[in-house]
């Protein structure tokens, strides 16, 4: 089958990639998608490879690189216009203390954000250039991993070119108000999304994300465990109870925090001297592999269901995780030996200071979180488990 793989990435990281490649966006389509999947950041090629190991022509599309984008039209004849990374349209930033008020009402305001140009959508010249890739690759399933610039209309436009299977993935709580019947399967890894979808009459499944082991072979030489403490990730209005944790640990330890310093996070607080920059693909794994523990907390959105790419990241490459306990994290890994637990602020402040104290500990959990990941959270079974839920569609189609 052909099986192509739609996907965004983050401006700040496009800004990033750009910067540090000289001239990258004059180059050829080839080269950029090579300099893109060599960073590591994000799933990378990490599904289409593992489609491909399992005898299947697969690609990705970056759908919101509008320089990749641009080489591809103009190697394909097509007229284009360059321009710089797709965001949100509109005026500045709302204030931080409206961005915490909106937060719970996300999933129904995004409809009308995008009307009025305040969320990620792909304007008419990158619309046109995806459909011409699709046209031109003629996939038997499109997995659309991205349903913000990908909206329903677009979507629809999609599944009228052949017919594919169209499938899409989604980690958060889906956009209220939407005719998703265009898909024919919804997937994610909170089952809570896969239930929200099932009651519209969509088919849905539960789908996690995954670690990529060829990715260790590509990193640098395993660097030297000098941080005792970190998180790597975003702290936004969405992640209210990830930033009371790490205000409490940043009180009492050296917490090393790279990612974002957002503009609602009020001036008192101790993370801002936390603060180490965003570290993006490679530079991430290496901050995962320096430290001594690695913290995590999930999106409030979450609920009481484990699941983000933290977890995989940190345990694929060796690290010790420290995370928080949900009621299905024992289907994934086993508390407090595959991965250290915290089950509030305070039991993770003490947490941190048993496995610093315990280095033989510290370690075993490292290993045995690795060994877990390879044997059952790596691409190639995420892969596996996608097909087979296309040989059930296939099978009712």
């Amino acid at each position: 089958m052909r099986i192509l793989v739609l996907n965004a990435d983050y401006p700040r990281f496009l800004g990033w990639l750009y910067r540090r490649h000289a001239g990258l966006g004059r180059a050829p389509y080839a080269q950029q998608m090579a300099a893109r999947n060599a960073s590591l950041f994000g799933v990378a090629d990490f599904y289409s490879r593992n489609f491909a190991a399992l005898g299947h022509h697969a690609a990705e599309i970056h759908i919101n690189n509008p320089w990749l984008q641009g080489a591809w039209a103009r190697e394909h004849g097509m007229p284009v216009e360059m321009a710089g990374p797709s965001a949100p349209r509109g005026g500045p930033a709302l204030p931080g203390w409206l961005q915490r008020a909106v937060t719970p009402f996300k999933p129904m305001l995004r409809p009308l954000a995008r009307k009025v140009g305040l969320s990620p959508s792909l304007d008419a010249q990158a619309e046109k250039i995806l459909l011409a890739q699709i046209e031109d690759f003629k996939p038997d399933i499109v997995l659309n991993q991205d349903t913000f610039h990908v909206d329903i209309a677009l979507a629809r436009r999609i599944k009228a070119i052949g017919n594919p299977f169209l499938i899409g993935q989604i980690g958060i709580a889906p956009s209220r108000g939407q005719d998703w019947s265009v898909y024919d399967l919804m997937m994610s890894q909170l089952g809570a999304t896969v239930e929200f979808f099932r009651r519209l009459g969509v088919r849905a499944e539960v789908n996690h994300l995954a670690f990529e082991p060829s990715l260790i072979e590509m990193l640098p030489a395993e660097p030297a465990t000098d941080i005792d403490v970190s998180f790597v990730g975003t702290v936004s209005p969405d992640h209210r109870q990830r930033i009371a944790l790490l205000e409490a640990v940043a009180e009492r330890y050296d917490l090393k925090l790279f990612g974002n310093r957002p503009q609602s996070l009020p001036a008192s607080s101790p993370l801002h001297r936390c603060f180490q920059g965003e570290v993006w693909g490679a530079d991430m794994y290496q901050a995962l592999r320096r430290s001594k523990i690695t913290l995590n907390s999930h999106i409030d959105m979450a609920g009481r269901e484990a699941g983000n790419m933290r977890l995989f990241e940190a345990t694929g490459v060796g690290a010790c995780l420290l995370t928080d306990f949900k009621d299905n994290l024992h289907t994934l890994f086993e508390p407090d030996r595959e991965v250290a637990v915290w089950r509030s602020i305070e039991d993770c402040v003490a947490g941190i200071r048993r496995t610093l104290d315990g280095d033989a500990g510290r370690v075993a959990i490292a290993r045995a979180g690795q060994s877990r990941t390879m044997a059952q959270h790596t691409y190639r079974h995420r892969a596996a488990e996608i097909l087979g839920f296309v040989e059930t569609l296939r099978a009712s189609r």
